[in-house]
Parts: structure tokens; sequence; C-alpha cells
């Protein structure tokens, strides 16, 4: 089944997976691809709020604006609405595959299982850490956004 809508997922939605919908939402639009991406988080803490600030200045840092990116949590309407749903680590997944219903019909996978060489990794979450922990996020999603895209070009 060709991927046409993505779904990033980690735990707050205020870090990792707007980051991850930010480059995807990059080379998908290079790329000439038009997909349906979201992201949210498996936890409540933060529906509603901007991305973090040290996300939204990682971003600005790579040409893009994720200020008016808000916080949800994943629904049970998400495992029917998209086509993918990547986690950024194993809890998040875990979380995921105990939320999808029955009839959900979403590949679940982790983000860095699109990246040859990476599966099984997790994206660090680089919330109580400091601006170096939110370069080294983008380097992973940055990564596996172009493999996405290149995965869904050669079909």
């Amino acid at each position: 089944m060709p991927v046409r809508s993505v779904l990033f997922v980690c735990l707050g939605n205020i870090c990792r997976s707007p980051l991850a919908e930010a480059a995807l939402r990059h080379e998908a639009g290079r790329a000439g691809l038009s997909l349906r991406i979201d992201s949210a988080g498996t936890g409540d803490w933060h529906i509603g709020e901007a991305p973090d600030p040290r996300a939204q200045a990682e971003a600005r840092r790579n040409g893009l604006d994720i200020s008016a990116y808000r916080g949800r949590q994943v629904t049970r309407a998400d495992f029917h609405e998209f086509d993918l749903i990547l986690a950024l680590d194993a809890e998040n997944l875990s979380n995921l595959r105990k939320l999808r219903p029955a009839d959900g019909g979403a590949r679940l996978a982790l983000l860095l299982d699109q990246v040859p060489g990476r599966a099984g990794e997790a994206v660090a979450d680089p919330y109580f850490g400091g601006e170096d922990g939110f370069a080294a996020t983008w380097n992973d999603v940055s990564e596996a956004a172009h493999a996405i895209v290149e995965g869904i070009k050669a079909g």
C-alpha cells in the first residue's frame, strides 16, 4: 500500500515529533510529494502547547518555522487516518501498540527503522538536555525524512 500519510509520535509532542514532522514536510516539498504529515504524543501533558523553544530554535537554524505547531495526543482515529505511524522510541511504539484498535490499519514502526542500518534505534529525547541534544535530534529526523521520501519515490 502506498504511503500518503505519516504521523510521528513521541512522548509529549513538543520536541522530537514536531521536528520530525517539519523535516518530512521539508523533504516531501523538495521532492514534490503531496503527503499528509502530522505529529502527536502518547502523553497529554502538552496538549495545545507550542513546541519547546529549543526545538523551535533548532528548526529555525535549519530554515524552518514550527512555531504554529501545537501539541496533541494520539487518538484511536489516527490509526484509521494515517498509513504509517512512526514512533521515535521503543517505549512510544509499545504504547502505540496498546492503543491501536483492532481494526486500525496504520502500519507501526520506529522512525529510524526507515533508515538503512539504523533499525531498532531510538531518537534520543533532548528534553532534559541542552541545545546539542536538539541538533542531534534534528540530524536523526532529517536522515529519516530523507529515507522516507526516497522509499516513497521508489514505490
